[in-house]
């Protein structure tokens, strides 16, 4: 289906036939490497989308707030993780999910989180299910495989009459992988990020501690791994969408981005060159994710209406509302009258995730003759 006209922008479109092959192609890979997906929900914040991702074969999934994790579970979701290190703060905001019948895991990195956590699980008379975060690359927050701190924090997650914290297993993600540009070094991340989480999970077992899962991912090394032995669990979440930056990569090509930004020709300036539109940086976020890519793409990569990458225009400069795309081709165009006010255009996104946050809804160009359809999403913490 082509893009309806009249419609108002600056608005985002989801092409959903290129989602759901999206979604096809991960959860099939996942299957044939004998492992349980748990997709990244935060790229989307949107029910219809995890649906989807459920129904081809997903087991739970994986947030990064506690708004995501109580929203999916007022749809039904009932097995999720929250990926990221929890604060004390949120202790009791877990505590009410879990006794809404939410399955819940939590994670942690180190022994005071870990000792704090089991304290609030015993003063409440539950017990929490951690894992613990393992640095496999550097990146970010985490434990070393090898760092003696790890058996530590295990201990710390103690129960006592079956309330307080009980260590789940260990998780990690190699978000290094964002930095790669070649199908070798992808796998060879690939490949590190496995080992050295599965490394984690043996040290733990050596010391007395069950480690049943072993949950690793990103969406580039998901896509380029070659075995997964020892892992339990993978999780990605941008692949669901794709954007420049993944293409940059080389997990993905441009044609199977499925988010798009729609956007109206507002104004000229002739004399620079320059096309206005009405989709700045509030619509696309200021994410510059391109910028070390062998092509960099700026606020994103301007296409016709049609999704057709327009290579002579350079989205570069952006202001809140104003999108300033730049016309590299020849001088001699009439730019007025090759892209005539009220013209409208699509710009691919450079991270999904951010430009999905600046939006409330996803205008949906359906897979088959249905009409334009919208999705809502949602965020905030």
């Amino acid at each position: 289906m082509g893009v309806p006209s009249g419609l108002a922008t600056p608005l985002l479109l989801l092409d959903e036939a290129r989602m759901q092959r999206n979604v096809e192609r991960m959860q099939a890979r996942m299957d044939s490497l004998g492992v349980r997906f748990r997709p990244h929900v935060k790229t989307s914040k949107c029910p219809e989308v995890v649906r989807r991702q459920l129904a081809a074969g997903a087991g739970g999934i994986t947030v990064s707030t506690l708004k995501e994790a109580e929203r999916f579970l007022a749809e039904g979701v009932r097995d999720i993780l929250y990926a990221v290190a929890i604060a004390p703060g949120k202790f009791d905001h877990a505590l009410r999910l879990a006794r809404q019948g939410l399955d819940l895991t939590l994670l942690v990195e180190s022994v005071p989180a870990a000792e704090a956590l089991a304290r609030h699980g015993t003063a409440h008379g539950h017990c929490h299910d951690v894992l613990i975060e393992v640095d496999s690359d550097g990146h970010r927050s985490g434990v070393r495989p090898d760092d003696p701190r790890l058996p530590e924090v295990a201990a710390a997650l103690a129960t006592r009459d079956g309330c307080g914290a009980r260590l789940a297993g260990v998780m990690t993600h190699a978000g290094s992988s964002y930095a790669l540009r070649t199908p070798e070094a992808l796998a060879a991340m690939a490949e590190q990020e496995r080992a050295r989480c599965v490394e984690a999970a043996d040290r733990l077992r050596a010391s007395g501690h069950a480690c049943e899962t072993v949950s690793v991912g990103s969406t580039p090394t998901a896509l380029s791994a070659r075995s997964l032995e020892g892992v339990t669990e993978v999780r990605a979440g941008v692949y669901v969408f794709f954007d420049l930056v993944m293409a940059g990569i080389g997990v993905c090509t441009r044609d199977e981005i499925a988010l798009s930004v729609l956007c109206s020709v507002i104004g000229h300036r002739p004399d620079a060159g320059w096309i206005i539109t009405d989709a700045g940086w509030m619509a696309m976020s200021r994410d510059r994710g391109t910028e070390k890519q062998a092509q960099d793409f700026g606020y994103g990569a301007v296409c016709d209406i049609e999704g057709n990458v327009i290579p002579q225009l350079a989205f570069n400069e952006a202001n809140q509302e104003h999108g300033v795309l730049h016309w590299t081709g020849d001088r001699d165009v009439d730019l007025a009258r090759r892209f005539p006010l009220g013209s409208q255009l699509r710009i691919l996104p450079v991270h999904a995730c951010a430009t999905g946050a600046q939006h409330e809804d996803y205008a949906v160009l359906p897979a088959f003759g249905e009409g334009l359809r919208r999705w809502p999403r949602f965020s905030g913490w």
